[in-house]
């Protein structure tokens, strides 16, 4: 089991950045695959950014790519979503998910993910 802790969240003109983070506890971080998820209101959530257990491999949601940088330090139980260049419609509540793996999947089907964080609030205003 590993619980999550999402922060960084926060109201930001459009055009800024914010950096999200994700600080794992209980088993060994680098056993589990990692995905950043959103959710606005009166929609789905919806795929953002994953990466492997080790890092080596991440996918990203099209609408993010050139803006969004996903990363990982096993050593210091952590995952952050770098986002740079926000728009209106990033406006969502981020979510850092987490599972179990022995491969170097990256998974962005949020049904794959057991564990999540709270979410943390960004807003981008125009």
């Amino acid at each position: 089991q590993v619980e999550l802790v999402e922060s960084g969240g926060d109201l930001v003109q459009a055009g800024g950045s914010l950096r999200l983070s994700c600080t794992a506890s209980g088993r060994t971080f680098s056993h589990f695959r990692v995905g950043w998820f959103r959710q606005a209101p009166g929609k789905e959530r919806e795929f953002v950014a994953a990466t492997s257990k080790n890092g080596d491999y991440w996918l990203y949601r099209d609408s993010v790519k050139g803006r969004f940088t996903i990363s990982r330090d096993n050593a210091r139980n952590t995952a952050s979503l770098q986002m740079n260049s926000l728009k209106s419609e990033d406006t969502a509540v981020y979510y850092c998910a987490a599972e179990f793996t022995y491969t170097d999947l990256v998974q962005v089907d949020p049904r794959e993910y057991s564990y999540w964080g709270q979410g943390t609030q960004v807003t981008v205003s125009a």
